[in-house]
């Protein structure tokens, strides 16, 4: 598939979502409720997250992710709907993000902290998120096109949420055939696929970045730059 069908497939199903969701936040604006509001009960709800993961409490952590998507995805429509979009407000829902995402992988560190390879696991998936985004923000510093690539946030919460919520299946699973790894295996599976997948696209996403700046840079220096000085600093 390439990355215009994957766009195509993208924009469908956020007009379906804004659809399905279009009740919901025409409520909440008609009881006053703001975007930001939304925002900050969708970074406790991940917090909540977190917390439960943690305390290997998968049911309350899938609602809790659950809810907090929920909420990442109709501040913004309720943002635009009552007119209310500003940058203050897509920056905090940037951060908050980026701090719901950490939540919920810090969560399962904690929980896989006495194995070695689980918690390597769990590190490689947090550092491929967060390069991802890095990539996306850099390219939008430098003035290009945001590359196409796989695991943006939406894709890495999906895969997340998907494990996450077969974790106590999978627990009932390895109960009655008394295979204990089978227990966590869905999600140790989700956090896999985020930790390959995400540093393989934030590694060709900053390469697209550079090969794209590179013109831009050469013919007109980004402000503040300073290319003999860093070149010095690299051969020193």
């Amino acid at each position: 598939m390439d990355g215009h069908a994957t766009e195509r497939y993208r924009k469908a199903g956020r007009a379906l979502l804004a659809w399905l969701l279009s009740p919901l936040v025409d409520g909440l604006a008609a009881v006053g409720v703001t975007a930001n509001d939304v925002t900050v009960v969708s970074l406790f709800a991940g917090l909540v997250a977190g917390a439960a993961l943690a305390f290997d409490q998968f049911g309350w952590a899938t609602a809790a992710i659950l809810f907090a998507s929920l909420g990442d995805a109709v501040d913004g429509m309720l943002a635009r709907r009552t007119g209310s979009a500003s940058v203050g407000g897509a920056l905090l829902d940037a951060a908050v993000d980026r701090y719901g995402e950490f939540f919920v992988l810090a969560g399962l560190a904690i929980l896989f902290h006495e194995s070695t390879p689980m918690l390597v696991l769990v590190l490689l998936a947090l550092t491929g998120s967060f390069m991802v985004s890095y990539g996306s923000a850099k390219a939008e510093a430098l003035r290009v096109a945001v590359p196409d690539g796989m695991m943006r946030r939406a894709e890495r919460a999906t895969v997340l949420c998907v494990g996450v919520a077969m974790v106590p299946f999978a627990g009932e699973l390895a109960a009655r055939i008394e295979v204990p790894w089978v227990h966590h295996a869905p999600i140790l599976f989700a956090v896999g696929v985020v930790a390959i997948a995400a540093n393989a696209s934030a590694v060709r996403r900053l390469r697209l970045v550079a090969l794209a700046a590179a013109p831009v840079t050469a013919a007109k220096p980004l402000p503040g730059s300073d290319s003999q000085g860093r070149l010095s600093q690299r051969v020193s």
